[in-house]
């Protein structure tokens, strides 16, 4: 009986899945392990970490894993592949791949099918495939300048917009909820805060958004709304550039922002539908782990995914 790991390792979280051909047998989550976003030190301890709650679930030693595939953002690339691989090697001693997060995304969500997938978590980005076998990307460029939509963008943008309705004289929850977030008492210590370098993690400001929201904030309303259109271009994009204009494009989602908030999905629904109303939409939120162990399962080949449009 073969035995396969999968992981998503996320900025702000990361999951492991084990299971032999057929079965899932065990997970375990931990903290973030993108050694970009949380360093090398903490990304090992959050992997063996994962590993480690996974194995004891599924009651086998990391030994007996025959193959891994790990989904992280800018996995694609030969250096993070390099390094999430030796942070690995300390405890899997087999075969491991590296491919980025929206691979391991958009296999749980369509398989080896077309469609679309677009994540809006830690970061964002919309990714697809068509029927030839070609791909295409849109954003997922870093947080300082892109990944729109994103808890990063939203807690970055939430904080640009309460400080801008504090200068035209008012007191939003919004404001008072970020401050609470970030235990701080004093508007000098937000503006130090935020303006550090390195800068906080303004995805950890994504619950706070949330929680104005639902007291009637305005302005924390009109980010989340935001935020949803900024994800529909995105997969506007994506599709635009893969499928034909009448097409039925599978479309699927994943990822914190959308699991967690309501008034974007529905706001992202609506977008996309209005623009292109021949998606197929599916209602369920994407485990990318999943997408990351069937991978492991089929086994690793030297060809590219698919010709990805430039």
């Amino acid at each position: 009986m073969g035995i396969f790991l999968g992981i998503d390792g996320g900025g702000s979280k990361t999951c492991c899945a084990i299971g032999d051909e057929t079965s899932l047998l065990g997970s375990g989550t931990a903290e973030g392990s993108n050694p970009v976003r949380v360093g090398e030190h903490k990304a090992r301890q959050s992997l063996h970490a994962a590993i480690q709650a996974a194995c004891a679930a599924a009651s086998i030693n990391a030994a007996q894993i025959q193959r891994t595939c790990v989904g992280i953002a800018g996995g694609a690339r030969p250096e993070i592949a390099a390094v999430v691989r030796s942070l690995l090697s300390d405890f899997i001693s087999s075969e491991i791949q590296v491919v980025g997060d929206m691979v391991i995304a958009l296999e749980a969500a369509h398989g080896t099918g077309p469609g679309v997938i677009i994540i809006a978590g830690t970061g964002s980005i919309a990714y697809g495939r068509n029927s030839k076998g070609q791909t295409a990307r849109a954003g997922g460029w870093g947080f300082a300048i892109s990944d729109e939509g994103s808890g990063q963008w939203i807690g970055r943008t939430a904080v640009t917009a309460a400080l801008r309705a504090h200068d035209q004289g008012q007191s939003p929850a919004l404001l008072e909820s970020l401050m609470k977030a970030l235990r701080l008492s004093t508007l000098e210590q937000l503006i130090l805060a935020v303006n550090a370098s390195p800068p906080p993690d303004f995805s950890g400001l994504f619950p706070a958004v949330l929680s104005a929201a639902d007291t009637g904030d305005a302005t924390a309303h009109a980010i989340l709304n935001q935020a949803s259109q900024e994800l529909a271009r995105l997969a506007a994009i994506v599709i635009d550039r893969l499928f034909p204009r009448d097409a039925a494009i599978p479309v699927a989602t994943s990822g914190g922002v959308f699991r967690n908030s309501t008034l974007v999905r529905q706001g992202f629904y609506n977008s996309l539908r209005a623009s292109h109303p021949s998606i197929v939409m599916n209602q369920k939120i994407v485990d990318p782990v999943d997408g990351a162990l069937a991978l492991a399962r089929k086994g690793f080949s030297d060809k590219a995914p698919g010709k990805i449009l430039a």
